[in-house]
């Protein structure tokens, strides 16, 4: 027999020996199994408190107050000036000079841009001249009739000559004047759109000026909204550049977009000059009704096991009770918090802790180390 034969028939012979021997049953158990240890389950009644044997939990608490709260109406919109207008030339000519640069702030009657005189002084000369020679004509014809010698029809048709001639000198000045074109109101030059040297037409476009006194702010309101409002309603608004303004309604839209199906309204906010620029995003929240609610924390809010919305409170006993709330409006972030209706006017609300305890049970209230107690509500 080779020696190979021999190896394997002696582990063969080891293996049946130690699979035969006999062994202790207990060495056999998982060394994963649990130990089986006594466990008790205190049942209570519905209407008992749950307590601990050892100690209570102890959960952060604060004392909140029932207040006024104003049923506020989101609306997302943006800035807009009070008015924008294009200036637009009455008179055809060459642009000789462009005062104002873009951007600038002007005061009415500051000139935009000016068009060439050419022949309308010589013009208005002429007409001076032949109303002067209209005028003598006419005092004559007065003078003669007072003597006899004029008719009354004579008086007639120089009276006439004379008022075409005063009719002629107002158009020749208008025409002079028109050749200044100078802005209609107080504003900022916003864009220029000729140039020195440009040939402008009759109604071609000087400049766009825009009036930023007062700034508006416009959105769109839905129509479950929309009857909440009412002219000079009080406004706040959050920019996106990081400003908050203040303002009122002072335009509601009767009739509804076709589209969107929803209102225009309009709010005037009092600003400084130079601080607000057209066309920034805007968060308005508009003033409605008034009618009392709490303002909580969001993080206090939770669920019971049917899935309603509420919050825990303890007692004066220090028992834990679930109170199912309404929240009827959220802060921004001016103010962060939640309003919600259904508690009792002074309540003391779980701030933390409100996940891991039940109605019933027993906890320590700490009001010292209360959220709400926080600057930020």
């Amino acid at each position: 027999m080779k020696l190979k034969h021999v190896v394997a028939l002696g582990l063969i012979a080891v293996v049946v020996i130690w699979m035969t021997l006999p062994r202790d049953r207990g060495a056999l158990d998982d060394g994963y199994a649990l130990p089986q240890n006594n466990s008790t389950i205190n049942a209570v009644s519905g209407n008992a408190a749950i307590t601990n044997d050892n100690q209570s939990f102890t959960v952060r608490v604060a004392r909140i107050d029932e207040r006024n709260f104003v049923e506020r109406v989101r609306v997302r919109g943006q800035t807009k000036a009070f008015r924008l207008v294009d200036v637009r030339a009455e008179a055809a000519g060459r642009v000789i000079a462009t005062p104002v640069a873009r951007g600038a702030r002007v005061n009415a009657g500051d000139i935009l841009c000016e068009i060439a005189v050419d022949s309308r002084a010589t013009d208005l000369q002429e007409a001076r001249s032949r109303q002067e020679q209209a005028q003598m004509e006419y005092n004559g014809a007065l003078d003669l009739q007072e003597r006899g010698l004029q008719s009354r029809v004579g008086i007639a048709q120089l009276k006439a000559a004379l008022d075409s001639a005063i009719a002629s000198v107002k158009r020749a000045e208008l025409a002079l004047e028109r050749t200044q074109i100078t802005a209609p109101f107080a504003g900022i030059m916003e864009s220029r759109a000729v140039e020195v040297g440009d040939l402008m037409d009759m109604g071609g476009t000087c400049a766009s000026l825009l009036d930023d006194t007062p700034m508006l702010l416009v959105g769109l309101v839905t129509e479950q909204d929309v009857g909440k409002l009412f002219l000079g309603a009080p406004v706040t608004a959050q920019l996106l550049t990081g400003e908050r303004v203040e303002g009122k309604v002072t335009y509601i839209s009767r009739a509804a977009d076709p589209t969107s199906r929803s209102y225009a309204i309009e709010v005037e906010i009092a600003t400084s000059e130079n601080s607000i620029r057209q066309g920034i995003t805007a968060e308005i929240f508009i003033a409605a009704s008034e009618a009392p609610a709490h303002l909580i924390p969001p993080s206090s809010l939770t669920m019971n096991d049917a899935g309603a919305i509420g919050v825990k409170v303890v007692d004066q006993n220090n028992v834990v009770q679930f109170v199912e709330v309404r929240i009827v409006g959220e802060n921004s972030s001016i103010d962060p918090g939640m309003w919600v209706r259904g508690l009792p006017p002074s309540s003391v609300l779980i701030t933390h802790g409100q996940e891991i305890v039940f109605p019933g049970q027993v906890v320590n209230a700490d009001f010292s180390w209360s959220s709400l107690t926080d600057s930020s509500l």
